[in-house]
């Protein structure tokens, strides 16, 4: 991963970002994936990402990321059901 990572910088001093675009735009597509990975819950994302729940909400905001919520009718943990015996 640290290969990548040393790649992506070396690409992108090559190509003019700038550090505060870089920054935005890392923050911003990891915080969407910690709630696509928590499918629109904040407070697990939050968990994820070590952040508290009011400073994910407002950086939700600030990037106008729109959570993915649950599905209506979609359990989050489904049990098995029992067979008749």
């Amino acid at each position: 991963m640290r290969e990548k990572l040393n790649q992506l910088i070396a690409e992108m001093l090559e190509n003019g970002i700038r550090y505060e675009d870089a920054q935005r735009e890392f923050e911003r597509r990891f915080i969407t994936e910690a709630l696509a990975h928590s499918r629109g819950n904040l407070s697990h994302a939050a968990k994820l990402l070590g952040l508290h729940r009011n400073t994910l909400s407002r950086k939700v905001a600030q990037y106008r990321i729109k959570p993915t919520p649950l599905k209506v009718g979609v359990r989050r943990h489904s049990k098995k059901p029992k067979s008749a015996a």
